[in-house]
């Protein structure tokens, strides 16, 4: 007969960590209840119809938003210095056409701190010169990646324009159109960062080893790519593409919900009500499939949302329209999750070098639900 132990820790935790405050932060607020999303105090729907990423960026990295001579300075060194290392490019041609874009990314984010200048230096100036530099190489590494796998060559970005301007420029091989950059640049604003979901909280307990800055960031990727995280945004469109016409959408929807089949894009493990974001996002949907001619997938995931409310009180999450947006922007399917982390990227380093400035190892306990006092046995007399 077996002994159960009694974990003299408390148990104060639900599954998941859910309503467990880990750890202080002034880079971003989440209010669950009237859905509401905070950047550094500023309401991040505001930002997103005013300001831009690079700004959002500065502001998540130094605290406040920049004055115009400071902006520019930052914007000079900033986008004028974008450029893969020489070798990161040869390492991306070694993959095997079979390896995905985020098993891609991670790799190669991890083989970057191999040609960082800066690489050994830990002081709070260096991090941020490196957290620009990762800011800037994600999105040409996936780029990169994604032409090298189709059979083209790697095409430089082009100082001077910003992260969304030449991630689609990399990527295409030719100037996005303006509506087209407008709306991606909404759309990585709205995703920089989200307090500490998975990955972020991955990226701070790395941090917290006072492991190097690539090390985090590799780690939060890891995390990013869980289709439990991640790949949602992904999951959506491949719900489109199963639908393929609006008049299908309900009957599909209500066979799913009658079988507990979980409809991506609904849910949120904070969040109370509709994701503050859909609406932004939804709106720069509708826009630019009107435009592009690609409105079947908008009205394909009207429809999913108008059933799903009308049968659950699941609200939609930011994933439900991006999947639209991203497709009336021609970007391939398989990008969906690698583009998070083209703005997340952002987040993740805010967090690490606010978990630096004042840090602390995250060591939580487990509750033991085992056995503690069973007795060994000679390996010639345990019964088969």
């Amino acid at each position: 007969m077996t002994k159960t132990y009694s974990n003299p820790v408390p148990k104060e935790t639900e599954a998941g960590l859910a309503d467990t405050v880990a750890c202080d932060s002034d880079i971003c607020f989440i209010d669950g209840e009237k859905g509401r999303l905070v950047y550094r105090g500023y309401d991040a729907l505001e930002l997103a119809e005013r300001s831009t990423f690079e700004e959002v960026a500065y502001l998540l990295w130094y605290g406040a938003l920049p004055r115009v001579t400071e902006f520019k300075a930052f914007l000079d060194g900033f986008t004028g210095s974008m450029a893969l290392p020489v070798e990161t490019i040869m390492i991306l041609r070694m993959f095997p056409k079979a390896a995905t874009p985020m098993e891609v990314i991670r790799t190669a984010v991890s083989s970057l701190g191999h040609w960082d200048p800066d690489s050994g230096n830990t002081g709070l100036d260096a991090s941020l010169r490196k957290a620009q530099r990762l800011t800037l190489r994600i999105p040409l590494l996936i780029a990169a990646h994604q032409r090298l796998r189709e059979g083209l060559e790697p095409i430089p970005p082009i100082p001077g324009h910003g992260i969304a301007y030449n991630f689609l420029y990399t990527l295409q091989g030719k100037a996005p159109d303006p509506l087209i950059e407008r709306a991606f640049d909404v759309a990585l604003i709205l995703h920089a960062d989200h307090e500490l979901n998975a990955s972020t909280f991955a990226a701070r307990v790395t941090a917290a080893t006072l492991s190097d800055i690539y090390s985090s960031v590799t780690s939060a990727i890891g995390a990013l790519k869980g289709p439990l995280h991640g790949g949602a945004n992904m999951e959506v469109m491949q719900l489109l593409e199963e639908i393929g016409s609006p008049e299908k959408a309900e009957k599909i929807i209500l066979d799913k919900l009658a079988a507990k089949v979980k409809i991506p894009g609904f849910g949120h493990r904070v969040y109370r009500c509709e994701d503050p974001r859909v609406g932004v996002v939804r709106e720069h949907a509708r826009i630019l499939t009107s435009a592009t001619g690609e409105e079947n997938n908008f009205v394909i995931t009207q429809e999913i949302e108008r059933v799903v409310l009308e049968q659950t009180k699941v609200f939609p999450n930011v994933d439900l329209y991006t999947a639209s947006l991203y497709s009336a922007m021609d970007l391939p399917r398989e990008l969906f999750t690698p583009i998070f982390a083209v703005s997340r990227t952002v987040g993740w380093t805010s967090h690490i070098m606010e978990q630096w400035s004042n840090n602390r190892l995250i060591r939580p306990r487990a509750e033991y639900v085992g056995p503690t006092d069973l007795n060994y046995v000679n390996i010639e007399e345990r019964s088969r």
